[in-house]
């Protein structure tokens, strides 16, 4: 399979925006993601993800890095000459034309409604409402599988190995996401994690009682609770945390929990 590489020109203006740094705070001001700050400046690009000049072929121009994701983007150019950012597939190479279509060739880069992907076959970018856009496996490496198509709804495998139902008429693109071994690579030095916008950690152990369920005690003393909590109090670690959500019931086989 021919190996992508990235381009080192800049990125295209108009498809760039600079994003305000919110250091691991939410809509309310206060911090909701302690250890965030800091690290290089970037920019963002703004990938297409609902593609929605449907029945219109596009030539992928180049590969390039996005830093705020891990997978590769791709930029392709269409017949009128206007240019998008999409989020990279797996095998593919700089000529290759890809087309979003109701029903088409079913090939790496092509995006269709998931009704008429056969079944067996690896997607990405998946949309859970019919166009509103990819909002399912878009990390590097990822992929979903078709299972089965029922009614109006296919079932999909995601990459978590949970089992759902999404309705026939979204759209999913074909392949595996590129830049698969991401999940190989080692962090080597304090340096990086803080050019990513990653702080020091300090264990809650190491704290005093005051400030952590955790601090206090002589020497090297156990955490003296029956679980972890956080620094609140609140239970932490196998805690379910996520809500109950309208789409519960499209859900045919949860997900494999990690051993920890």
């Amino acid at each position: 399979m021919p190996k992508q590489i990235l381009t080192k020109e800049r990125p295209i203006k108009r498809l760039v925006v600079s994003l305000k740094r919110k250091a691991g705070r939410g809509s309310s001001g206060r911090i909701t993601v302690r250890h965030r700050g800091g690290g290089a400046k970037r920019l963002y690009r703004l990938v297409d993800f609902k593609q929605q000049r449907i029945d219109e072929p596009a030539k992928i121009i180049r590969f390039e890095y996005d830093p705020y994701r891990t997978a590769h983007i791709a930029l392709i150019e269409y017949g009128d000459g206007e240019k998008r950012y999409i989020l990279c597939p797996h095998g593919s190479v700089e000529g290759d034309e890809i087309l979003v279509t109701d029903k088409g060739e079913l090939k790496i880069g092509n995006r269709m409604r998931i009704k008429n992907i056969p079944v067996g076959t690896m997607i990405h970018n998946l949309e859970f409402e019919p166009d509103k856009g990819g909002q399912f496996v878009k990390s590097a490496g990822s992929s979903a599988k078709v299972l089965a198509h029922e009614d109006k709804y296919s079932t999909v495998e995601m990459p978590s190995k949970e089992v759902r139902k999404i309705h026939g008429r979204c759209f999913a693109s074909i392949g595996v996401i590129s830049n698969p071994e991401h999940r190989y690579k080692r962090i080597k030095n304090a340096g990086s994690k803080r050019r990513m916008g990653i702080r020091p950690t300090v264990r809650g152990s190491a704290m005093n009682p005051a400030d952590h369920p955790h601090g206090g005690g002589e020497d090297k003393a156990p955490i003296g609770m029956k679980a972890p909590k956080t620094p609140w109090g609140k239970p932490a670690l196998g805690v379910k945390t996520r809500r109950r959500k309208k789409t519960d019931h499209l859900i045919i086989k949860r997900r494999i929990k990690k051993k920890r």
